[in-house]
C-alpha cells in the first residue's frame, strides 16, 4: 500500500535529522574503552573508539566527533599531547581526561588548553555522564 509522504514542509530552524552526537573514546585500555562504549551507547550516544591518539587522528571520525573522552597516559602520543595537536589544527572539540595516574601537571596542562574534566580511574558512571552532558553543552556553544 502507497501511502503519499505530507506536502507540509518542516519548519527552517528545525533539522529534518537530528543525529545523535558522536563521542570518540580514546584509550590503549581495551576494557576501558568497551566499558565506555557500552555505557555510553546504553545513554543513546554514538560512540566510535580507538586504541590510540594516532589511529584517532586517522580516522574519518575526526571532524564528526563531538567530544573526546580520552587516557592521559598513553603510547607514543599521551592524551593531552592529542588534546593540544587537535587545538593546533584549529578544532575546538571538547576534552575529557580520565587517568590512573593523576598528576598535577597534567591535570593542570588539560585544563589551561581547555579540558571540561579531569577523571581519576576508577569514575563512576553518572559522573562521567555529567561531564559528557558540559562537554557536549561546551561544544554547542562553541558552535553558534
Amino acid at each position: 500500500m502507497f501511502v503519499p509522504r505530507s506536502k507540509k514542509a518542516a519548519p527552517r530552524n528545525e533539522p529534518l535529522l537530528r543525529r545523535s552526537p558522536v563521542i570518540s573514546v580514546v584509550d590503549d585500555d581495551a576494557s576501558i574503552r568497551a566499558a565506555t562504549d557500552s555505557l555510553l551507547r546504553a545513554r543513546g550516544y554514538a560512540v566510535s573508539t580507538f586504541p590510540s591518539a594516532a589511529d584517532f587522528l586517522r580516522s574519518r571520525q575526526l571532524d564528526e566527533t563531538s567530544c573526546v573522552i580520552t587516557d592521559v597516559r598513553m603510547p607514543d602520543m599521551s592524551g593531552v599531547e592529542l588534546q593540544t595537536h587537535v587545538r593546533n589544527q584549529g578544532r575546538s572539540t571538547p576534552f575529557i581526561f580520565i587517568t590512573a595516574f593523576p598528576e598535577e601537571s597534567a591535570r593542570l596542562r588539560a585544563l589551561h588548553d581547555g579540558a571540561v574534566c579531569f577523571l581519576s580511574k576508577p569514575f563512576d558512571a553518572p559522573t562521567l555522564i555529567r561531564c559528557v552532558e558540559a562537554a557536549l553543552a561546551a561544544g554547542d556553544a562553541t558552535t553558534r
